[in-house]
């Protein structure tokens, strides 16, 4: 049975610029991939029916996003076929990894080609936006810079760096860290919020995480992740947390933090060192096509 992949991204920034009037907040960043992923296989079956055969633990059948994507896809495509989903997790739940994601993106890629619908990417995004902001990218398959909701996506190439990654034991909320965003802002009396940036700025230094000051506050684990991390360079927030990352000149350089954290680091504390990559994997062993069409739909 083939092995499809599902990655983890970075933020590698994350600015709020807005709040559309449906309660969405705008954002502006830059994702990258990670040659990191969970894993999942597909048996495609003849009775219709949507299954898992793997549990993930705190993941109910309702809320798991690969269940969801299959029978979204399988609906809205008239499809009489079934599936029988099985995950290999590696992606830390509530980690601002995109791992749940980066799933049901995976499940929308797949299950186009075994249900032999061929849609285009465009299509499969416009699909993947109803069940969560981050899917499109990793629809696409390719690192972008992305504003609106973060749907809007720009192909970038950022640089391959090596990256360190730490996983507090702690599950991060996205719902309650935007909440807890607009409820300080309100406060605070701020009515401005981040301004838009260009690529330039963002390489000049002139970039950063707008809700890492929240995530801080909410979860502790999440600041002492970050400040231990800072021991070893500028360390920095991915997503809405609770992951942290630095970028490393090399994979020894990573594997040496790595053991400083296992030895030295805040006790049930998780790492892992991994490259970005800019190809979404499945795009690449597809010979890295991708199509950014406009959907039909």
């Amino acid at each position: 049975m083939i092995s499809w992949p599902a990655p983890a991204k970075l933020n590698l920034f994350l600015h709020v610029t807005g709040k559309r009037p449906d309660g969405y907040h705008r954002l502006q960043t830059l994702f990258q991939f990670l040659d990191y992923s969970d894993e999942l296989s597909f048996a495609v079956t003849d009775d219709g029916k949507i299954s898992r055969g793997s549990q993930v633990a705190g993941v109910t059948e309702e809320a798991d996003l690969c269940m969801r994507a299959a029978r979204l896809l399988q609906t809205t495509a008239g499809v009489t076929q079934g599936v029988r989903i099985q995950l290999q997790k590696r992606l830390p739940l509530g980690g601002g990894l995109g791992g749940g994601s980066s799933d049901a993106a995976t499940t929308l890629l797949a299950l186009n080609e075994l249900w032999q619908l061929d849609w285009p990417l465009a299509e499969l995004a416009v699909l993947g936006l109803k069940l969560g902001a981050d899917i499109p990218v990793f629809i696409h398959g390719h690192a972008a810079w992305a504003e609106g909701v973060g749907e809007i996506l720009t192909p970038m190439e950022p640089a391959s760096s090596w990256y360190v990654v730490i996983a507090p034991p702690v599950a991060v909320s996205t719902a309650r860290v935007f909440a807890a965003f607009t409820d300080d802002r309100r406060e605070r009396q701020l009515t401005h919020y981040s301004p838009a940036i260009t690529i330039r700025d963002f390489h000049a230094g002139r970039a950063h995480n707008d809700l890492a000051p929240v995530v801080r506050r909410l979860y502790p684990e999440v600041d002492k992740a970050l400040k231990w991390l800072s021991d070893f360079g500028a360390a920095k927030m991915t997503g809405s947390g609770a992951c942290v990352f630095l970028a490393v000149t090399g994979a020894d350089q990573g594997h040496a933090v790595l053991s400083d954290l296992r030895t030295k680091g805040p006790a049930s504390y998780t790492g892992f060192v991994a490259q970005g990559i800019n190809v979404h994997p499945i795009h690449a062993r597809q010979g890295g096509v991708m199509n950014w069409g406009v959907a039909k739909r």
